[in-house]
C-alpha cells in the first residue's frame, strides 16, 4: 500500500473503500436508540464519532457490524450490511474494537496476530506449523510499533499495547472498515499519544471511525468529526466547524464534556 495521511473528507472517494449509512435506525422496544442516522464514511478520512451519554454511539457501531438489529442501509463499498451475520460482516472487512481489549491473554502477541490471520486461511492451513511469518504480520507488527514484544504473553502487556495488538489483529485479518471504540480509555500520556500516531498511520489507507470521549484526543488527531445527540446527527465537519456549532456547545463541548463519566450508549 501506498501511505497516505489521513485527511478532511478522505483521500480517495467513492472510487475505494467507504461505508455509506443512511436512515440507520436501531429500536428497542419502542426506544429508538439510533433513529435515521446517515453518515458517509471514507477512506482516508479519520473520523470521530462523539457525543453525551446515550447519545447512541455505540449503539451505532453495533449496528454498523451485525450485533443489534437495525432498520435503513449500510453499504461498505456497495454491499449491503443490513441482515448480515456479524461473522459475515467482519469477513467482509468491518472490523472493530470495544473499550476492553479482546486478546488471547496466555497466547504471545505473535500468536495472537496469526490467530487473527488463519480467520480466512482454511482449517488444514491453520493446523500446519509454519516456520515463517507472513508478510501481514510481520507489517502489522512494525505498524502497531510491537515488533520487540512477538515473543510477549499478551497477558502482561501494558493496556495502551494490548489496545494496539487488537488493532493489530484487524489489520492482519484485511479489515478496511475499524470501527474503535473509545480506543485511549484509561491509557497514559504517553500511550494516547502513541495511539493517535497509529491511528493516522493506518487511517490513511482505510476507514477509520473512533468513537470518543477525550477531547483533548479528538482535537489532536481527527481530520472530521460526527456529534450524535439523542440517536441522531446533531452536527457534522471539521474539529473547527463542530466546536463553533451552538448546538454542540449547548449539549456536548465545555462544562457537559467535563462531568461525562463511562459511555456505554
Amino acid at each position: 500500500m501506498t501511505s497516505h495521511a489521513p485527511i478532511p473528507g478522505g483521500n480517495a472517494g467513492m472510487s475505494s473503500e467507504y461505508l455509506e449509512v443512511r436512515g440507520l435506525t436501531v429500536d428497542f422496544d419502542g426506544f429508538k436508540a439510533v433513529q435515521g442516522v446517515d453518515l458517509t464514511l471514507l477512506q482516508g478520512d479519520l473520523r470521530f464519532l462523539i457525543g453525551p451519554n446515550g447519545a447512541g454511539k455505540t449503539t451505532l457501531v453495533d449496528a454498523i457490524t451485525g450485533l443489534v438489529p437495525a432498520t435503513g442501509s449500510v453499504e461498505k463499498s456497495g454491499v449491503e450490511l443490513i441482515g448480515k451475520p456479524a461473522h459475515n460482516i467482519a469477513r467482509l472487512g468491518v472490523g472493530r474494537t470495544f473499550q476492553t481489549a479482546s486478546v488471547f491473554e496466555e497466547l504471545t502477541v505473535l500468536q495472537n496476530l496469526d490467530i487473527a490471520a488463519g480467520a480466512k486461511r482454511s482449517p488444514w492451513s491453520r493446523l500446519r506449523s509454519r516456520t515463517t511469518i507472513e508478510p501481514r504480520i510481520e507489517e502489522a507488527l512494525e505498524t502497531t510499533g510491537l515488533g520487540a514484544l512477538r515473543e510477549t504473553p499478551a497477558g502482561i502487556l501494558a493496556h495502551g499495547q494490548k489496545q494496539w495488538l487488537e488493532i493489530g489483529m484487524l489489520l492482519v485479518q484485511d479489515a478496511t472498515v475499524l470501527l474503535l471504540d473509545e480506543p485511549v480509555a484509561g491509557m497514559s500520556h504517553d500511550e494516547r499519544q502513541q495511539t493517535g500516531e497509529l491511528l493516522q498511520r493506518i487511517g490513511g489507507e482505510r476507514t477509520v471511525v473512533v468513537v470518543e470521549h477525550d477531547m483533548d484526543f479528538m482535537r489532536q488527531f481527527a481530520t472530521s468529526v460526527t456529534v450524535l445527540h439523542g440517536g441522531q446527527v446533531l452536527s457534522e465537519g471539521s474539529v473547527a466547524e463542530v466546536q463553533a456549532d451552538p448546538r454542540v456547545q449547548a449539549v456536548y463541548l465545555g462544562t457537559a464534556a467535563t462531568a461525562e463519566g463511562n459511555d456505554h450508549a
